[in-house]
């Protein structure tokens, strides 16, 4: 499995490219930025040969790009059942924030948490994980050890924020103590710096950082 990682950049949340037998894009960004974004795929894959875009949750600035992808690439868009009304019916919980329009993204595959997303020769598990918001998901990959975390942790034992619409400050400590049980070498969150070699030290950062409240 190879990892790359686009945008990230301001309120821009990280882009990551899988590439494996199969391709998978996880989060879009805002789709301010699409255009740059999809110049750059395009150095590494064709975009027609996206087979899934998977939204780690419903924030406009991890999801916003999701429908001018999918039109480009003719992929298939994953997302948690608690994200997915949100996103189809174009509802604004955070895209006026960034003085947008939420758009209306048909959802292809609506997951609850502990599906097998198979990308040919790995397979991605979804881990539902409330808490910055209704619809959090986590994505595992277990050869690798690799969690691609969305908002609900960050590098540094940082984690995301629960006073935005959904948000449940107990469901994310419930949440981050759920994925403790995951062996986790690489941290891939959804902005900032990932973490290679030692992604798990930092998840258990932020655990004990909640259990201080």
């Amino acid at each position: 499995m190879e990892v790359k990682k686009y945008l990230g950049f301001g309120f821009e949340s990280n882009v990551y490219l899988i590439k494996s037998e199969k391709i998978a894009i996880i989060d879009t960004g805002t789709g301010f930025y699409s255009k740059n974004l999809m110049d750059d795929l395009r150095k590494e894959i064709n975009l027609e040969e996206i087979e899934y875009i998977i939204l780690t949750h419903e924030h406009f600035d991890h999801c916003g790009g999701a429908k001018e992808l999918k039109e480009f690439s003719n992929s298939k868009i994953i997302a948690h059942e608690n994200s997915s009304y949100i996103l189809e019916g174009g509802i604004n919980i955070s895209a006026s924030f960034f003085n947008a329009v939420q758009p209306e993204i048909e959802i292809d595959l609506k997951v609850k948490g502990g599906e097998i997303i198979n990308l040919g020769d790995i397979d991605l598990k979804i881990f539902y994980t409330p808490g910055h918001s209704k619809g959090g998901i986590c994505i595992y990959e277990k050869n690798s050890k690799s969690l691609f975390s969305g908002d609900t942790v960050f590098s540094y034992g940082n984690v995301g924020r629960t006073d935005f619409f959904g948000g449940d400050f107990e469901e994310l400590k419930r949440s981050i103590k759920m994925l403790r049980s995951l062996e986790i070498k690489n941290l891939y969150p959804g902005h900032g710096e990932y973490i290679i070699g030692n992604g798990g030290k930092h998840l258990a950062m932020a655990e004990k950082m909640l259990d201080k409240f």
